[in-house]
């Protein structure tokens, strides 16, 4: 198939952005780069700032498949997958249980603890928690984040009891589980696939104390590096491992899984993204170019998948 048929064949593309999860801005910024960048393919598309009125648009747009640029609860945890299926409109990324799974970091955690895939152990917070107890078990320095949110939003590190609790009442803003994990102070990395395809790996070095919102989409003293730098042996290894952990989460299409290396020199996952952010900040475009695919291309390729 050509390039020109391929673009064809997407026929109208509904371009869903904004939302109403806290990551609105993102998703603005997500939106706005594949907008553009379909237009300049020659794609038809429609962008919809998906508002709380969507489900009654959707049906009015004659939409052939929608790409999907909302991140976060609303976009990204299955429940617009399900709605889209209802109305039989293909769609980019993964599948209602996929999408849900991946959202949850907690279950996700669980799943992969049972089939034996390698991820920190954790603590399921509540305002009835022994805070010394937990923070002795996971060795005194901990990180906190809510089970349901993206973009490191409500998560904070904590190195005493009282920090503890209070980074679970920070997250707890957010959603109702929070989880803490042990603070893992190795290198940080993440790899994109797209289709079968894992992408080259990226190694992140940010200035924050951890690699938080600010450090991800707005800081221009972030560091990335691709290639990662690591051995052939060990760059195969997480490229094996971060596949095996997109494919039994059940993940399909392009999407982003994130690791961390632990005190003893292990890579740990730590989860999976099914809607990963398009800005320029953004690490599956700095993959793709890494993998010889423009923006352009990205986009094209991720339609390509939804077909």
């Amino acid at each position: 198939m050509t390039a020109s048929s391929a673009i064809t064949s997407f026929g109208r593309v509904g371009l869903l952005y904004g939302g109403t999860s806290s990551e609105r801005e993102i998703s603005l910024m997500s939106g706005e780069a594949v907008h553009r960048a379909m237009l300049d393919l020659g794609i038809e598309v429609v962008a919809i700032d998906a508002g709380e009125d969507l489900l009654q648009l959707l049906p009015t747009h004659n939409l052939d498949l929608v790409f999907i640029a909302l991140h976060g609860p609303g976009g990204e945890d299955g429940t617009l997958q399900g709605a889209l299926e209802y109305l039989g409109i293909p769609y980019t990324g993964s599948g209602v249980l996929a999408s849900a799974l991946a959202m949850d970091k907690l279950r996700c955690k669980q799943m992969w603890q049972g089939i034996g895939l390698p991820t920190a152990d954790f603590a399921v917070l509540d305002e009835q928690s022994n805070w010394p107890q937990i923070m002795q078990r996971l060795g005194g320095k901990a990180m906190v984040k809510p089970a349901c949110e993206g973009s490191s939003i409500g998560m904070s590190r904590a190195e005493t009891p009282e920090q503890l609790q209070q980074a679970w009442a920070e997250a707890a803003r957010f959603a109702a589980t929070v989880i803490a994990e042990p603070l893992m102070e190795g290198d940080e990395y993440t790899v994109a696939i797209l289709g079968d395809q894992v992408l080259p790996s990226i190694r992140i070095e940010a200035s924050e104390v951890f690699y938080d919102y600010q450090a991800k989409y707005f800081s221009d003293e972030t560091q990335y590096f691709c290639p990662s730098g690591l051995t052939a042996e060990r760059e195969s290894e997480l490229r094996e491992l971060s596949m095996s952990a997109f494919k039994t989460v059940g993940c399909s299409g392009w999407g982003r899984v994130d690791v961390m290396v632990d005190n003893q020199g292990l890579f740990q996952l730590l989860e999976v993204n099914t809607v990963p952010g398009m800005t320029g900040h953004s690490l599956v475009p700095m993959a793709a170019q890494a993998a010889g695919l423009d923006f352009q291309q990205l986009v094209q390729a991720i339609l390509q998948e939804a077909v």
